[in-house]
């Protein structure tokens, strides 16, 4: 008798975890044993060899390492570092920022891929608790609130309403926000679909920008908070329009972009605009990586230059926020889920 299952047949919420859980199984099973070969293949193709006296002890030893430990290492990425969310503190200090801004302060979080937390509600809530013990004036939140379906935010609306009535918030759409890696029975489900998600952003009294800005005023000076919808080099789709968004705040000396994938920096913010400050996510750091000293290095970087932490050409700068959630692999591995804390100076 063979046993079929079919995954169109399961529930989505149920599927989507099964396909992370089978994602993270793979993972945990496969990678110690690739990097015990690895070490073998190494060892003997550089003519190492042990006396017979050494093999039975040496061989083990190595087997016990090559495979025990990256297995350890995936497992404590799965079930602690995954949600041991870490607080990235930077300053940046501007000649040309307002005076009345100085000493202004905002967190940006990316990424929250909000399936994936399989309505464990008490996890992101500490994630708000952290954000509100901060007091930033803003909370910037640059894309991919889901992985691609509106019911996945199903019973977030009284986590969200946990945020400090004080913070001013701020969101863009991500390239999983709009719907396009699922098939849809109609053009109007997708946009059911989308519309939902925007509804869900002014529900919860976030301002979602859609290649629009704002400018914020202080004291007669001002800044302005500019908002593109997703923009990425092909395959991903290019719905951001930088012009349009920049239309109503050319005036406004001061400028921050929030824009979700930071490919857009390279191509149309540097040197072709005034945006002092463009704030990024998409890339996760890869949710893997490992940091010595000031060196910080994941394999995403062999796919994006600008993949994690700050950027700056001339005077103008980009953050790239390593993301909130996760998505695929159920595990961070050197690659803690980060909240931003930015500090404004006025050199």
């Amino acid at each position: 008798m063979v046993l079929k299952i079919r995954l169109d047949d399961i529930q989505p919420r149920r599927k989507q975890l099964l396909i992370s859980s089978l994602y993270g199984l793979t993972i945990s099973s496969f990678i110690p044993k690739i990097i015990f070969v690895v070490v073998m293949a190494i060892l003997f193709f550089t003519n190492y060899v042990f006396s017979e006296k050494e093999s039975h002890i040496v061989i083990p030893l190595i087997g016990l390492f090559a495979g025990f430990l990256p297995f350890f290492a995936i497992a404590y990425g799965i079930f602690k570092a995954r949600y041991n969310f870490k607080v990235h503190h930077i300053n940046l200090t501007y000649n040309h920022l307002p005076e009345a801004f100085h000493g202004l302060k905002v967190v940006q979080i990316s990424d929250l891929h909000l399936g994936s937390f399989n309505h464990n509600f008490q996890i992101l809530e500490r994630a708000i608790k952290k954000i509100n013990q901060l007091e930033p004036d803003f909370l910037f939140f640059t894309g991919d609130l889901v992985n691609n379906f509106a019911w996945e935010l199903r019973g977030w609306r009284k986590a969200f309403r946990h945020f400090s009535p004080n913070i001013k918030k701020y969101a863009v759409l991500g390239n999983h926000d709009y719907g396009d890696y699922s098939k849809w029975d109609s053009k109007e489900a997708k946009q059911e679909n989308f519309e939902a998600i925007r509804t869900f952003y002014k529900e919860n009294d976030f301002n979602l920008m859609m290649n629009e800005s704002e400018i914020i005023e202080r004291k007669g000076e001002k800044i302005a908070i500019i908002g593109v919808e997703n923009w990425g080099n092909p395959p991903f789709k290019q719905y951001g329009d930088l012009q349009k968004a920049l239309k109503d705040s050319k005036d406004v000396s001061f400028k921050i972009l929030l824009s979700h994938d930071p490919s857009h920096w390279p191509e149309e913010v540097i040197e072709q605009t005034d945006i002092a400050l463009t704030l990024s996510g998409h890339t996760h750091g890869m949710q893997a990586g490992f940091k010595i000293k000031n060196k910080e290095w994941s394999p995403i970087k062999y796919k994006y230059k600008h993949w994690a932490g700050l950027y700056k050409q001339n005077n103008q700068y980009l953050y790239v926020n390593r993301g909130l959630g996760w998505l695929g692999f159920p595990g961070r591995l050197g690659m803690r889920p980060e909240i931003t804390l930015i500090e404004f100076q006025k050199e």
